[in-house]
């Protein structure tokens, strides 16, 4: 890192927070069992350095409940002004362990829930700081960092009877081999995406056909369903996309957390003919136990569990894999503590043999999954075989650097940064409440005026 980055125009010198809805309830995208009228959104955070140079950083609600993450922001954020952004990146792990840590503040907590999403979203505002201020994408950022300088933005505390600091750097260093071989296939091919977009629980039929040929058309070969409300429609549906998909293509199924541990078994034992490959997030997520008695009464069927994008920190991830309770590990980029606590969950996968094939799809979630999926293709797994990053096409063209997907493949990302940054006019639009949109929303009655008393 530059001398000049120990200069006084580093240091922080605001971190702003809003509260950023999109009306998705009302062409019922997003939604499943659990989830039954989603509208997509965040917390959007943009730290300021006293140059100017600015990080953007989010994580991804569903709605209501957001203003609730922004006042987590807000709670944090006398613990970010005033720091010097190079000190911050010089131990990254000592600041994420004091935004987690924080005494009071963590008993809300600790390291879950409202407090831990706040948390992500400074932590990946930081990152992409850090990335403009060395005119990379965050993929390569990761990729350039030594194994030492990795490591040391990682909290192990909580982990080390699975991984230790030597361990993890000892794993990097052997799996620097074919690096740049590794930087240029990526370039070259980029990496394989499955779509989610066919199947939301609130789709009709002719939907579900059109957008399954649609998806077929652009090259993808792995769909994923909702399911979990009602058997018989589970079977109609899935008989609809297997019909339109065929048989050799993949198939993966995803309940959102609504059944019981035996229910989960004994319907997923009816919807086997179907071959899926994966049930994800069959009970509740945070059922370390139950997750794994379903794993393993479904493993003769041929069918996986994956979990993870409500998974609320690396200690529950722990649990999960030294379990068996998951098959496919699903990290979601805004769920736990930011691209810090992310690696150790990489880290801890890697070694106990679990593939990761990352959650996606929300605000501004495919656009930075990539780049750690990416990281792990080039520095720690060294293959993308058997895995995948979803792709949910949603809200992608509200960003300045929107993900790319080209032949059911995740373009490696060129420009600088985390792919973070909102376009000027979407904040304009659909701040909540008093965005634009929202105002011409209200005038047509589409939504109730939070402004005002019912």
């Amino acid at each position: 890192m530059s001398g000049t980055m120990t200069t006084e125009n580093l240091r922080i010198v605001s971190l702003d927070v809003k509260d950023i809805r999109f009306p998705t309830s009302l062409g019922a995208h997003g939604s499943d069992a659990m989830h039954t009228d989603p509208d997509y959104s965040c917390a959007y955070v943009t730290v300021k350095t006293a140059k100017g140079d600015e990080g953007h950083g989010l994580t991804f609600t569903c709605g209501r409940g957001t203003e609730i993450v922004v006042a987590a922001v807000k709670s944090l954020r006398n613990m970010v002004i005033g720091q010097t952004a190079f000190e911050i990146f010089k131990d990254f792990a000592g600041f994420w362990r004091s935004l987690t840590s924080e005494t009071q503040i963590r008993w809300v907590g600790p390291e879950k829930g409202v407090t831990h999403l706040a948390v992500a979203a400074i932590v990946n505002s930081l990152w992409d700081l850090w990335a403009k201020l060395l005119n990379k994408p965050v993929w390569l950022l990761l990729a350039d960092l030594e194994p030492e300088q990795l490591v040391s933005t990682i909290d192990f505390r909580y982990i080390t009877d699975v991984i230790t600091k030597e361990e993890a750097i000892e794993i990097l260093k052997k799996a620097r081999e074919g690096k740049e071989e590794r930087i240029q296939d990526l370039f070259v091919h980029g990496y394989p995406a499955y779509t989610t977009q066919v199947g939301w629980l609130g789709y009709s039929n002719e939907q579900i056909i059109e957008l399954c040929q649609r998806y077929l058309d652009l090259g993808f070969t792995f769909f994923k369903l909702k399911v979990g409300n009602d058997l018989k429609d589970d079977i109609r549906r899935l008989e609809l996309v297997r019909n339109t998909i065929g048989w050799d293509n993949t198939l993966a199924v995803d309940a959102n957390q609504v059944w019981e541990v035996n229910e989960a078994i004994e319907w997923m034992k009816e919807l086997a003919r179907f071959k899926i490959t994966w049930i994800e997030e069959p009970t509740s997520p945070d059922d370390i136990l139950g997750h794994a008695t379903i794993a393993k009464a479904l493993k003769p069927l041929g069918i996986g569990v994956a979990t993870g994008e409500m998974c609320c920190n690396r200690v529950m991830f722990k649990q999960f894999l030294q379990a068996d309770a998951m098959q496919y590990c699903q990290i979601d980029s805004a769920r736990i503590g930011g691209i810090n606590e992310i690696l150790s969950v990489y880290l801890m996968a890697h070694k106990l043999g679990v593939k990761i094939c990352p959650h996606a799809g929300g605000i501004g979630l495919c656009e930075m999954v990539q780049h750690l999926q990416m990281w792990d293709y080039i520095c720690l797994s060294g293959t993308r075989e058997g895995r995948v990053i979803e792709y949910v096409d949603q809200q992608h063209d509200q960003f300045v650097n929107p993900t790319i997907v080209d032949k059911a493949c995740y373009q490696a990302p060129r420009v600088a940064g985390y792919n973070t940054t909102l376009k000027q006019e979407a904040i304009e639009k659909y701040e909540y409440p008093n965005g634009s949109e929202w105002e011409s929303m209200y005038q047509k009655g589409l939504f109730h005026d939070p402004r005002k008393l019912y």
